[in-house]
């Protein structure tokens, strides 16, 4: 089921592919043909490793979540802690390897596309560090829930450009980001932040993110244990996700769950879920051939509470795993969310971001149903800073306005 680099096909069964306006057909092969031969050049293997530990902060811990089991039974459950890499989730990984490929290609403008704002964050980063121009799509919808990481972007050096049009989310940001690149190739390069898009993108962005899964599996061998029975990760399009399973699709006796936003309810409109439900269809869209919650090649509005999951496709290698049942998919719904933030944050002194929680929530639910001797690992694949005037809004709305509101007046005093 792992794919070899050299021999990839950008399919994975019959989902994946590369469908793109013909004037980026030899752009993508430019971008494949450089990956692999960069994958096979230990010096630009060395340069990505010592950037990975010095810039990153690798290898991210491995955290036995004692409260957090003895206060649900079962199962020992251990927490990936990708929060913990430099801007605040696994995003980075990616984009500092694709930067790296694009300065090595001589591009020197990047742009991209963004939900939550962490690959945007991660990428603005790391332009900031290698020299280059960024431009970052984000829709009008999640820049306002996610102003934090609107700052950092701009702060970095990043236009942040405002996508109007549609449902002003992700889905929109790809498909603006696609628009402008097709008018720019010779000096621009696409730095796509999932595992999702036209080939070779799913394969690099899975390469880039396994240094997650490979971690895991040494670390887990340093405390004595063999292999883990479960992993759990959420699934937006799915890049935290299949990085992390990616060193364990051939150990059958590894479970694998993928959450993805169960948001409201089951209505269209109310959740992104594409694995479990029968609102979503195969089509090709946005470059590439998946399971996406369409009609007629339209994309179906969404919802989550977290603005990384709220996407209307799936990453083509996790549609067709989850087809094959390598993959088992679950959803968790916004109240349950906030549940597993407050639960983990009072339990074991963090602050997942929501996206992240959705993966907590199936851990909470799991745990009590699994033999003590069982071990969990959840990817924490992101940090909660970004989401305050969400939590804080949901967990504590009047407290949160009263604040907001006193900030507001201070500020109009020039306090």
């Amino acid at each position: 089921m792992k794919q070899d680099i050299e021999n990839m096909t950008g399919y994975f069964g019959e989902y994946g592919g590369r469908y793109v306006d013909e004037a980026l057909i030899p752009v993508l092969k430019e971008i494949e043909d450089f990956f692999k031969k960069s994958m096979k050049d230990q010096e630009f293997l060395n340069e990505l490793e010592s950037i990975q530990k010095s810039f990153i902060g690798r290898p991210t811990p491995l955290l036995y979540a004692e409260n957090a089991t003895e206060a649900l039974g079962g199962a020992k459950i251990y927490l990936k802690l990708e929060c913990l890499a430099n801007t605040g989730a696994h995003k980075i990984n990616n984009a500092i390897g694709q930067a790296l490929l694009a300065k090595k290609m001589g591009r020197t403008r990047i742009i991209a596309e963004t939900g939550a704002g962490q690959h945007g964050v991660a990428t603005a980063c790391i332009c900031a560090r290698l020299g280059l121009d960024c431009e970052i799509y984000m829709g009008q919808t999640d820049i306002e829930r996610q102003r934090p990481n609107v700052f950092w972007m701009e702060m970095f050096g990043a236009k942040v450009v405002p996508v109007t049009c549609g449902t002003k989310t992700l889905t929109d940001a790809v498909d603006e980001a696609f628009r402008v690149w097709v008018t720019r190739t010779e000096d621009t390069y696409y730095l796509i932040g999932s595992a999702l898009g036209p080939a070779p993108y799913p394969d690099m962005v899975r390469e880039f993110q396994s240094v997650i899964g490979k971690e895991v599996k040494s670390q887990f061998k340093q405390i004595g244990k063999e292999l883990p029975d479960v992993m759990i990760a959420c699934v937006g399009g799915g890049s935290n996700s299949i990085g992390f399973f990616s060193e364990f699709l051939e150990e059958e006796s590894v479970q694998l769950i993928g959450v993805e936003a169960g948001g409201t309810g089951s209505s269209v409109g109310e959740h992104a879920v594409r694995m479990t439900t029968d609102q979503s269809s195969v089509n090709c869209i946005q470059g590439y051939k998946s399971k996406f919650l369409q009609e007629n090649g339209e994309l179906l509005p969404t919802h989550s509470i977290s603005a990384g999951l709220d996407y209307a496709g799936i990453g083509p290698q996790l549609a067709y795993l989850g087809e094959k049942g390598r993959i088992t998919f679950s959803s968790a719904k916004d109240t349950e969310v906030i549940e597993a933030v407050k639960f983990f944050a009072k339990h074991e002194g963090i602050i997942p971001a929501l996206e992240s929680s959705h993966a907590l929530a199936e851990a909470i639910k799991i745990a009590p149903t699994l033999d003590q001797s069982k071990s969990i690992v959840v990817n924490v694949s992101g940090r909660g800073d970004k989401d305050i005037f969400i939590t804080s809004k949901a967990i504590d709305e009047g407290k949160w306005f009263n604040f907001l509101e006193e900030e507001l007046e201070r500020h109009k005093l020039g306090q």
